[in-house]
């Protein structure tokens, strides 16, 4: 008779299998691809300096113009620092832009 050994049964071995898709190695950026890349860098710090050079220029026209003036009205008359005026009249101008070009876009927006 033949003597089994007693205990666990052995398991099979697994061999590993080699993945059906090699992992991709990294790609060569096209010169076309650094360009693009390259432009919108150079645009987010073209529009940083656009920033940061209007915000001197405010904070230049802030010092500039901080006199009281006297604003007539219609009816009455008050005193306001410039500056206010200054940016009450740009807020004022802007909205008005805004609400300017929403009026022709629906005036002349196609009918279905």
């Amino acid at each position: 008779m033949s003597e089994e050994p007693v205990g666990e049964p052995e398991k099979p071995v697994v061999v590993p299998e080699k993945p059906a898709v090699e992992p991709e190695k990294p790609a060569v950026e096209s010169r076309e691809q650094r360009l693009g890349r390259l432009g919108r860098r150079t645009r987010l710090y073209a529009w940083a300096a656009l920033f940061v050079a209007m915000l001197v220029v405010l904070i230049l026209l802030i010092a500039a113009n901080t006199r009281s003036v006297k604003l007539d009205w219609v009816i009455g008359s008050t005193h306001a620092s410039l500056v206010w005026i200054i940016l009450a009249a740009a807020v004022l101008g802007w909205l008005v832009g805004i609400m300017t070009g929403v009026v022709f876009r629906f005036r002349t927006r196609r009918r279905v």
